[in-house]
């Protein structure tokens, strides 16, 4: 068996596990098997329940959940350091965030709203409907729109003037969906995609849905600093193909590139 084929099949046996199916790579998957090589470690506040995370403008941005805690962070992008946030109203529970020029926006989990905050003063704007559930967001400026995940195995397009819903396209490995799509990314045209309660992501062609790379991040966080904390969950393009991966509660944040 190869080195790809027994990690694509042990990501099948996790999603398994979870109530849902990924499919074991034939001997002629094309999908590559890839890891983080760890640039440089970086702090993380252990306290921040990572929901959504992006750099913009030599900001880092970061979402936080859980009820009467979630937040609208910005941190300062190489110590990890708070440099101001805003409180959720009342106890919506955050969920991804995403950068649109002047704008931010952030979704709820099961409260059913979008919110619309201004960037510059991290002032809330407005809440807007959201049918479903808010998990992971991005912004695919080269397309004009929205990227969401909502916990199944599609990911759905919203206009990011007026978050409404324009479509949307079901995520699959080697033909069979994957589901539990949680924080999202979008890079050159590709959506990069936490799968929830895995120590994986999967980079997808958002046109066809096709997962075109699975990362293998296992270990990452080392054993003796994962007590207390939960999965991984927070992925940031920093260019030049780096990126800042983080969990819920993790301690600290990693520049990594993604290599076979």
């Amino acid at each position: 068996m190869t080195v790809r084929r027994a990690l694509l099949g042990a990501l099948a046996l996790v999603m398994a596990g979870c109530g849902a199916a990924l499919p074991p790579a034939d001997e002629g998957s094309a999908v590559p098997v890839l890891r983080p090589q760890v640039v440089a470690e970086q702090p993380h506040d252990p306290t921040a329940f990572t929901q959504g995370l992006e750099l913009a403008g030599g900001v880092l941005y970061e979402g936080t959940g859980l009820e009467g805690r979630s937040q609208l962070r910005e941190l300062d992008p190489v110590t990890g350091g708070l440099r101001r946030a805003a409180p959720l109203p009342g106890v919506l529970f955050g969920e991804g965030i995403t950068v649109v020029g002047d704008r931010i926006w952030q979704l709820t989990w099961r409260d059913g709203v979008a919110l619309e905050w201004d960037r510059p003063a991290l002032r809330l704007l407005r809440q807007v409907p959201l049918q479903g559930e808010g998990w992971g967001l991005c912004h695919d400026a080269a397309a004009g729109r929205l990227v969401r995940s909502d916990g199944t195995d599609r990911l759905r397009f919203h206009d990011p003037s007026t978050f409404a819903e324009t479509g949307s396209v079901r995520v699959t490995l080697d033909g069979r969906p994957v589901p539990e799509l949680n924080e999202l990314e979008c890079v050159d045209g590709q959506v990069w995609a936490n799968l929830w309660r895995t120590e994986r992501l999967v980079r997808i062609d958002p046109g066809s849905g096709r997962v075109t790379a699975v990362v293998d991040a296992t270990g990452l966080l080392d054993a003796r600093r994962r007590a207390g904390t939960d999965v991984l969950n927070g992925i940031a393009a920093v260019g030049d193909g780096e990126f800042l991966l983080t969990g819920k509660l993790w301690p600290a944040m990693f520049r990594v590139r993604f290599v076979p």
